[in-house]
Formats: C-alpha cells, structure tokens, sequence
C-alpha cells in the first residue's frame, strides 16, 4: 500500500495553518479537529509542520507566552515529505530514523494530504488480518 492508496480510505485533505496566526489558534485547530498536527503555510506553499510536540515543548520553555506567539515562531521548518507512490514501509522507516509522526504527501509541489503514524499502523493491522486469513483459509482447506 502507497501513500495514495492511504489517502483514498482516509481522505485526502490537510488541515493547514498560515504562519503567522497565533499559536492560540493552532492548538484551537488541532483540538477541534482532533489531528495531532497541521501544515503550516505562507502564501500556499508549505513551510513548516506544527505538532503537539512542538507547542508542549514551546510551553515547558516560554510558558503561557508561547499561546501569542505566532506558529513561524514554534513550527517545525524542516519539513520531511513523500510522494503519493511511496510505499507504507518506507513511509515507516523515514518516520522512525527521523523521529516524526506526520508526513505531508506532496505531488508536483502540491499538498495532497497527510499520513501519520497512527494511519500506517491501521494500514499495518489491516494487511496483518488479511494475511492472517489467508493463512487460515489455506489451512483449513488443506
């Protein structure tokens, strides 16, 4: 399964933030969207990537004063994409040698969606349970 066939079933829109609204906002966004992260955009082109992490963080550090500051302030700006045809397992390693959970899928320079962690371990589990019954009709057909 490739990043395309992931934003098919889960849809392939992206919420995104422009960088210079509030933090506020942002954690706003996410809550009400129940999304761990949003894209963060300047004029329509990505730029950047704001989690949870990164406002928690953000907030250990400067505190209350992080909710006025802008997401360009807090955003991750190194930003790891992948393509619609990238493979689940590739998709897989790049998170974990990088350590990130969110991986925007982008196309001819075009944001086409998002795929996180937790979008590959479903689509994981499902091929494990498709597997699984194959093995089982097999054997119980022998």
């Amino acid at each position: 399964m490739d990043a395309r066939d992931i934003l098919k079933r889960k849809g392939s829109g992206a919420v995104t933030i422009a960088d210079d609204e509030l933090v506020a906002t942002g954690v706003n966004v996410l809550s009400r969207e129940n999304i761990g992260a949003l894209v963060v955009e300047h004029n329509g082109e990505l730029v950047g990537i704001l989690d949870e992490r990164d406002i928690i963080r953000q907030l250990a550090t400067e505190g209350a004063a992080t909710l006025s500051q802008t997401v360009r302030a807090v955003m991750k700006q190194t930003v790891v994409t992948c393509t619609p045809d990238e493979e689940a397992k590739d998709m897989m390693g790049t998170m974990t040698r990088r350590r990130i959970r969110h991986l925007p899928v982008v196309e001819d320079g075009v944001l086409q969606g998002i795929v996180s962690i937790g979008d590959l371990l479903k689509t994981r589990l499902e091929e494990m349970e498709t597997e699984r019954s194959v093995l089982r009709e097999r054997l119980l057909a022998k």
